[in-house]
């Protein structure tokens, strides 16, 4: 059972392959020639001929062959190793290299967990695929040959009977692959499928807490995990199966040459310690392939992995250009465009819409109205859209994905922040950053007092900086994107579940960034985009309305409306607010 793609794949691993199956039949002549040495010391005792010299050359090649059989198993163990490190090595470059190649959008065609679970799991499925079982399957070949060639000057009868008895355990374990295939690919579905849900609600803990819908959960994902443990059940059923099955015809096997050997010795074919090595090295024939039998069923998981891993590695790449990006032309033109996730659902409808050099533009609209795909779009997170999408005259597939994104930073109101450091997550945005040119950002974003309180640059943070306020994560976020100094800036409801203190301050930074960057800010509070140059009003995949805050004001639309209705419910939250710490005070 080779699959010929993966070694294909892994063509560094043959050598190791090679040198390991060299030291186990290295190995095998040195056991051979020890009972062959025990074989021709009792021939020479029952005949009365033996001396005490001959007695210590026996014992001298006992210990040679004890020494030679320490020395094999220690040199296959350490090829068998090195084959392990290079295929778990090549295996994770090769999914990496492919994740960078499908591009931020990965997630549209396989999930995080799944992504994990294969690089982790998946690969270590496979190491003992090519570490251990690849290896024993040749030496399995290989063994029983080499005995037959060699018993064969002995007594040829025997030595074939022995042969013949070694294809039925090949067999026994075609037929098992037929059985287990189906059941372990199901197998790692199940298990990839409960990963996936273990992780989303781990990461969805605090959400099914508010809800109280943490019990509903906890109740699916035990379905899962009696599910996943049924079938763990059948699978290691049919592992023990099948191991006895091998076990029957293994020593069944190394039996019947057993009984040929003494019927050999009982016609006086072959004398007694002949008849003795044949029951000495008769089981050799049959424990390679037992060895093997017992790897099977972790090579065929390994298989069902490498099929997850071929999946993965054959999705289609996406088209990355060529062009680098443009320097003085920044404008985005985005004409008649139309994009849909699925089929029978259109997202954006026609969309047309620019974005001169250097203006400040705003999209507006409710939820699910189409304002993020946009961005998206625009920064080639999303494809597949209809239509032309140019930057600067030209088409955003033909730019360098690298250049984009470089070129265009996007924040969003979950911008992701690291463990570590302070400084360590900002200089993923600029590596050779100064100190200066760090607390000249987070001055920026009033973040630098704060920190100095504490320990400064290197302000230890949590996973998601879960020790920092709302307000100040977003803050640091924005504090790193204004040390890439990029051209071009996206704020994907950047101001989102933040304090009022942070929101305007972010939007004071936003507001001095416009006056030398192109902004495109997306938001569903309407008081933060009076300022912009241009407002687009989406509704349902559309253009509802445009133009500058004014003009849509006096065209007394959906936009006058919203900005209006947010007006009033801001005047009476803070009206609400006031009566609430005057009751308190009292």
């Amino acid at each position: 059972m080779i699959k010929t793609r993966l070694v294909r794949l892994l063509p560094h691993t043959k050598k190791y392959i090679v040198k390991t199956v060299f030291w186990q039949w290295i190995a095998l002549l040195g056991q051979m020639s020890a009972v062959f040495a025990i074989g021709s010391m009792v021939d020479h005792i029952l005949a009365g001929s033996v001396e005490i010299d001959f007695i210590w050359k026996v014992c001298l090649i006992l210990i040679a062959v004890i020494a030679i059989r320490f020395l094999c198993d220690e040199m296959a163990a350490r090829e068998s190793f090195k084959a392990s490190v290079d295929v778990k090595r090549i295996l994770r470059e090769k999914i990496y290299e492919k994740l960078l190649c499908l591009g931020a959008s990965y997630r549209e065609q396989i999930s995080t967990s799944e992504v994990v679970q294969m690089s982790a799991e998946g690969v270590e499925q496979l190491e003992i695929y090519f570490g251990k079982y690849l290896p024993q399957l040749f030496y399995s070949i290989l063994a029983p040959l080499t005995l037959f060639i060699i018993l064969s000057f002995v007594n040829f009868k025997a030595s074939a009977v022995l042969l013949l008895c070694v294809p039925f355990i090949p067999i026994s374990i075609v037929l098992v692959q037929k059985i287990a295939k189906q059941l372990l690919s199901k197998y790692w579905g199940m298990y990839t499928g409960l990963g996936d849900s273990f992780l989303e609600n781990l990461q969805g803990m605090t959400t099914l807490k508010i809800y109280e819908a943490d019990e509903k959960k906890a109740e699916e994902m035990d379905q899962e995990a009696q599910n996943f443990r049924k079938i763990t059940m059948k699978v290691l059923t049919m592992q023990l199966n099948s191991t006895s099955v091998m076990d029957i015809v293994a020593y069944g096997g190394a039996a019947v040459g057993m009984i040929f050997a003494i019927r050999e010795f009982c016609i006086h074919n072959i004398s007694f310690g002949e008849a003795l090595i044949f029951l000495l090295l008769a089981s050799e024939f049959f424990i390679p392939l037992r060895l093997l039998g017992s790897f099977f069923h972790i090579a065929m998981n390994g298989m069902a992995a490498s099929d997850k891993i071929f999946r993965l590695l054959d999705m289609e790449d996406r088209e990355n250009g060529t062009l680098e990006f443009p320097k003085k032309d920044l404008s985005i033109c985005l004409s008649e465009v139309h994009f849909s996730y699925e089929k029978d659902r259109e997202i954006l409808k026609g969309i047309s819409m620019e974005f001169p050099t250097g203006s400040f533009i705003s999209l507006v609209g409710e939820s699910g109205c189409g304002k993020s795909t946009i961005a998206n779009i625009v920064t080639g997170r999303n494809r597949g859209y209809e239509g032309v999408v140019t930057i600067g005259g030209i088409q955003i597939g033909e730019i360098k994905e690298q250049e984009r994104i470089r070129n265009m930073i996007t924040i969003c109101h979950n911008s992701y922040l690291f463990k570590g450091t302070v400084e360590e997550n900002l200089k993923m945005a600029k590596s050779n950053a100064s100190e200066r040119e760090m607390e000249a950002v987070l001055e920026k974003v009033n973040l630098l007092a704060f920190l100095n309180g504490q320990q400064g640059l290197q302000t230890q943070l949590l996973e998601k900086a879960e020790n920092f306020s709302g307000g100040q994560r977003q803050r640091l976020a924005l504090a790193r994107a204004l040390l890439s100094d990029a051209p071009i800036y996206i704020f994907d409801e950047a101001t989102s579940n933040i304090d009022a203190e942070s929101e305007e301050m972010i939007m004071k930074v936003i507001k001095e960034l416009s006056k030398t960057k192109t902004i495109l800010f997306i938001s569903h509070r309407l008081s933060n985009v009076i300022d912009s140059d241009w407002i687009y009003m989406m509704k349902k995949g559309k253009i509802a309305e445009s133009g500058t805050h004014e003009q849509l004001m006096k065209q007394k639309g959906a936009y006058s409306k919203l900005f209006e209705s947010q007006q009033e419910l801001e005047s009476y939250t803070k009206k609400e607010g006031k009566m609430i710490r005057k009751a308190v005070s009292l």
